[in-house]
C-alpha cells in the first residue's frame, strides 16, 4: 500500500513539473543596449536551455545561439530591434541537442518586462578638461558612450539614440572640499565660468535623461577629474598640522647644529688651553 502511494506521488509529480527543473531567477542586464538574458542553475547533462521572446502584441522569437544550450546566459542585444517597444523572454528547459522527449510542453520561466529605450542603464562617459589662458572659465568636453548597437555598419552612440533627450549632469566641488554644484547642459561642450580664479575644482559627469522615470534618469558617474591649482598657497597644500610639525622639525635641527657647534666649541678651547699649560718655561 506505501509503495502505491509512494508511485501515485511520483507520477503527480512528473505531470506537474515534467522531467527538467524550471529556471530560476531570470534577469535582464542591460549597460549601453548590450543586452543579455541571465538565469540560474547550470543544467546537468541531461537537459538544456531554450530562451524565445517577444515584444509585446508579437509572436515569440529565438535566438539561434540560444537553442538548447548549456549556458545561463544569452545576448539579446542584436535581436531587440524595436528599442521603443516591451519585451518578455521565457527560458524552457528541454533534453540536450539531439535528445528528444515526449513531452508536449516544457517548462519554462518568464522575465519581468525588459523595454530598451528607457531601462538600458548608461555607462560612464569619458570627458577632458581645458582651462583658459585667464583662468576665468573652464570648458568640459564629454565623449559620448558607444552602444552594443549598429546601423549600416556603424557603431552608434547613445546620441544616436535618445538624440535630444539627452543631456549631462556635470558635479563639481573645489577641490578638498565637500560642498558640491550641479550643472545641466544639453550639449557635449558645458563652459563653467562661476569658479573663482586659480582655484583647483574637481568634475564627474553623467549622462541624464529626464524623460525616463526618476529611477533610471541618470546614469553611471564617471570617474573624477580635477583641474590643476596655477598658483597654490602652501596653507592650501598642506594642514596648518603639517605645516606646524615641519616648523617644529626645522628649528630642532638648528638647535641641534648649534648645540654640537657649541660642544665642538669648547672641545677645541679646552685642548688648546691644556696644550699651552704642558709647555716648559724657558730661562731668561
Amino acid at each position: 500500500m506505501m509503495a502505491f502511494i509512494l508511485i501515485l506521488l511520483f507520477l503527480c509529480t512528473h505531470c506537474v513539473t515534467g522531467s527538467y527543473p524550471r529556471a530560476q531567477n531570470v534577469t535582464w542586464r542591460s549597460v549601453n543596449f548590450k543586452t543579455v538574458l541571465t538565469w540560474e542553475p547550470k543544467p546537468s547533462e541531461e537537459y538544456s536551455y531554450t530562451v524565445e521572446f517577444s515584444a509585446t502584441g508579437e509572436n515569440k522569437q529565438r535566438n539561434h545561439h540560444c537553442i538548447r544550450s548549456s549556458a545561463t546566459v544569452c545576448d539579446l542585444s542584436s535581436s531587440l530591434t524595436s528599442l521603443s517597444s516591451c519585451y518578455i523572454a521565457d527560458v524552457l528547459s528541454e533534453p540536450p541537442l539531439g535528445v528528444t522527449s515526449d513531452l508536449i510542453e516544457f517548462p519554462h520561466s518568464s522575465s519581468p518586462p525588459f523595454c530598451p529605450y528607457k531601462d538600458t542603464i548608461i555607462g560612464q562617459p569619458d570627458f577632458r578638461l581645458q582651462v583658459s589662458e585667464d583662468k576665468r572659465k573652464t570648458t568640459l568636453f564629454v565623449s559620448d558612450p558607444l552602444t552594443a548597437l549598429f546601423q549600416d555598419g556603424r557603431q552608434l552612440n547613445i546620441r544616436d539614440v535618445f538624440n535630444e533627450q539627452l543631456q549631462y549632469k556635470v558635479t563639481y566641488r573645489r577641490n578638498k572640499s565637500t560642498g558640491t554644484k550641479v550643472v545641466t547642459s544639453k550639449t557635449n561642450v558645458i563652459e563653467l565660468r562661476d569658479l573663482d580664479r586659480g582655484e583647483s575644482y574637481c568634475f564627474s559627469v553623467q549622462a541624464y535623461i529626464p524623460s525616463r522615470t526618476t529611477s533610471q534618469q541618470h546614469g553611471v558617474m564617471s570617474r573624477t577629474q580635477c583641474s590643476n591649482d596655477q598658483d597654490p598657497s602652501i596653507f592650501k597644500v598642506y594642514s596648518m598640522g603639517v605645516i606646524a610639525g615641519a616648523i617644529f622639525l626645522i628649528l630642532l635641527l638648528i638647535g641641534i647644529l648649534i648645540a654640537i657647534v657649541v660642544v665642538c666649541c669648547k672641545h677645541r678651547k679646552k685642548e688648546e688651553k691644556g696644550g699651552k699649560e704642558g709647555v716648559p718655561l724657558h730661562d731668561v
